[in-house]
């Protein structure tokens, strides 16, 4: 051993450690960060398989949304719940892949070398459609792993590969609604639906064109994580919250999102951020330069709801997903999510999910066990 491994290995057996500031860090705090670290849940894992032609942000999109829950999930102290570990695979050998933009992006590996199991997979297309025919051993091998993931889909004119695989036969599917036709005719026992930005038939999704990967992103991190943490990252990467998943492709109805309304949009993420104030009718109706009752009938008209049951409600289930996913004391809970105490904790918990806070950590540390 050399000399400056017998120095590491002097500093590990010390009684304390030196940190990165010059200060001591005591053993035992050491020990709690690295329990925590090996307690801590493994990755979702994500792969998105680009074909040759994949535009850019088809996958760039999706990458970006699935990589920053990580980070969303610490600040919301949630590290009893799995993030992501996403991966671009490359559907040939080339893992350089070039979009129609001449933008070039290089795949972390070939789809032959994936030998891990697989969360989520979806394959991401472009502009040009390249369906995978001829191409034998990816379509079997999306047949295999689609069938062992928890959920598969598209993005784009990814739905040809799908579709040539099989894995589309009676569903109802949608891609960019400039190839929707195309994709009806070359596999007629598809059911095309060109409006939907995104849609969701158990476990398979497919989207749109362009940016639709991302709001389908956006939702499956809302399943996977809630509303909190999908916010978090809308917010994060300055997206549309929420566009519905119904919503039509085409221009004419995303003009919606140059109305009065957007900014009443970004009130869910103001409450989640807020949650220890008042939160009144008249602060909330500040945030978007309105009189309290304009505020009250324009809320209800958006959310089909008032503004206190609403906020109320993300009160509740940012408690709920504390609460199951976080080691925190209920009373800090109930103090963090503006509740009050921990009785009222308690009664709001019975209210809404119908079990005490003891009774959904405990189901919650069951369902974790492996």
């Amino acid at each position: 051993m050399g000399p400056q491994g017998q120095i590491r290995r002097s500093l590990r057996q010390a009684e304390f450690s030196v940190d990165r500031d010059g200060g001591f860090v005591d053993p035992d705090e050491v020990k709690q960060v690295r329990k925590k670290e090996a307690n801590r849940p493994p990755s979702r894992r994500v792969v998105i398989v680009a074909t040759p032609s994949a535009q850019s942000l088809e996958v760039a999109g999706p990458v970006e949304v699935f990589s920053i829950v990580n980070e969303k999930l610490r600040e919301a102290g949630r590290e009893l719940i799995p993030g992501y570990a996403v991966e671009v695979v490359s559907a040939t050998e080339d893992l350089t892949i070039r979009s129609s933009s001449g933008l070039r992006m290089l795949a972390d590996r070939s789809f032959r070398q994936v030998d891990y199991g697989i969360d989520t997979l979806l394959v991401a297309g472009g502009t040009k459609i390249w369906s995978g025919a001829g191409h034998e051993e990816l379509l079997q091998w999306i047949r295999d792993r689609s069938a062992h993931a928890r959920r598969y889909g598209s993005i784009c004119t990814g739905a040809f590969v799908l579709a040539e695989a099989g894995l589309l036969k009676g569903k109802r599917v949608t891609t960019h609604w400039y190839f929707c036709q195309q994709l009806q005719k070359d596999y007629p026992d598809v059911i095309v639906d060109p409006q939907p930005i995104f849609i969701r038939e158990d476990s398979l999704y497919t989207s749109a064109g362009v940016t639709t990967g991302v709001d389908m992103s956006v939702a499956l991190v809302e399943e996977d994580c809630g509303l909190d943490i999908a916010l978090r990252v809308a917010r994060a990467l300055v997206l549309f919250l929420r566009r519905p998943a119904g919503q039509s492709q085409f221009s004419a109805a995303l003009q919606f999102q140059s109305t009065w309304r957007v900014p009443m949009r970004e009130l869910p993420v103001y409450v989640l951020e807020h949650l220890q104030e008042t939160l009144s009718i008249e602060q909330l109706a500040k945030q978007v330069s309105m009189s309290p009752r304009n505020f009250s009938r324009a809320f209800k008209q958006e959310f089909e709801s008032t503004p206190a049951a609403f906020v109320e409600q993300l009160r509740a289930e940012t408690a709920k997903r504390l609460v199951e996913d976080s080691t925190r004391g209920f009373a800090e809970i109930a103090t963090e999510c503006g509740i009050g105490s921990e009785d009222t904790l308690a009664r709001l918990m019975s209210q809404y999910f119908g079990k005490t806070p003891s009774q959904l950590r405990k189901q919650a540390r069951i369902g974790r066990e492996p």
